[in-house]
């Protein structure tokens, strides 16, 4: 059965008008037309829902009881499209990111902020989880954009299903105690770090893999003394002065803040991108697509510090 919203409009108009000629006026249609598609509908159901005389009509009890259901539906349908006309133009709506906590503490509250300035009615749920789980939600559609470290394989085979969009190069920094001997230093070697006992983030933490990866590459082979899940918790550790680290720059405030005092890291220097990540078969909604594009506008030049 093929009813069309027009008809349903043209029997309401009918009805609240109780006149075809002022009806044809409100919708913009010419009586003929009007009066085809009350025929139309009503060939369409099976039975009449108005009785026409030369002068007036009346609703028969069939049409008496599809009025109600026919403005609930118009309700509906009107309603639906103007809640989608809002999500178009983000007077409403909600989104739903993951962020690596390096980032999401220290960084992505400044995009947040430029964000609800220009969209204050979006909704945002930021899940602040590890950049493993980062990659895992963003997979499995739990959220629709991500942001964290390049995926460790890449663009190699794996991650084919995932769209890894840059925003700036992070260059990690050394974590030291309050008056350690290195603090004399304005830059170190990561040799003269492994003399000390070192902090590092435990296994499969992307952060470890980093620089795990570039330490082996200049034959320097880490044994960590500690080991923990927070680099919240390196950075307290270290400010007890249980040991030195390296934990990516966006974090340095952070380190700062937990007592910690860092230096530049130059052999070698370990960088990592950050960007964003998003499913190639998924696209963004309209809410979510501004947060990308304000996420690249508020660190088109690097991260603020």
């Amino acid at each position: 059965m093929n009813v069309t919203l027009k008809q349903v409009r043209a029997f309401v108009a009918v009805v609240q008008s109780r006149s075809f000629a002022e009806a044809a006026i409100a919708l913009h249609l010419s009586q003929p037309a009007l009066s085809s598609a009350i025929q139309v509908l009503e060939a369409t159901i099976g039975g009449q829902l108005l009785v026409r005389t030369t002068r007036t009509f009346a609703l028969t009890p069939e049409g008496e009881g599809f009025y109600p259901v026919a403005l609930r539906l118009l309700a509906d349908w009107d309603g639906a499209l103007n809640d989608l006309h809002k999500r178009f133009v983000l007077r409403e709506g909600k989104i739903s990111i993951a962020a690596m906590p390096s980032f999401a503490s220290n960084q992505l509250p400044i995009a947040m902020r430029n964000f609800k300035n220009n969209y204050p009615e979006v909704q945002i749920t930021l899940n602040d989880v590890i950049a493993e789980e980062v990659v895992a939600m963003v997979r499995s559609g739990r959220v629709e954009l991500g942001i964290s470290f390049e995926p460790s394989d890449g663009k190699r085979q794996g991650n084919e299903d995932l769209i890894f969009t840059p925003l700036f190069e992070d260059c990690f920094v050394a974590v030291l105690p309050p008056e350690h001997v290195l603090l004399k230093q304005q830059t170190l070697k990561a040799e003269q770090l492994l003399e000390s006992d070192f902090i590092s983030l435990q296994a499969p933490s992307v952060v470890r893999k980093v620089i795990f990866r570039e330490l082996a590459s200049y034959g320097l082979v880490v044994s960590p003394t500690y080991e923990t899940h927070q680099l919240a918790t390196i950075g307290r550790m270290v400010a007890n002065g249980l040991g030195v680290s390296v934990v990516p720059s966006l974090c340095q405030e952070q380190m700062r803040e937990l007592g910690a005092h860092c230096r530049p890291l130059l052999k070698p220097i370990i960088r990592q991108q950050v960007g964003l990540i998003t499913h190639r078969s998924y696209p963004l909604s309209a809410a979510c697509q501004a947060m990308a594009n304000t996420l690249q506008e508020t660190f088109a030049a690097g991260f603020a510090k």
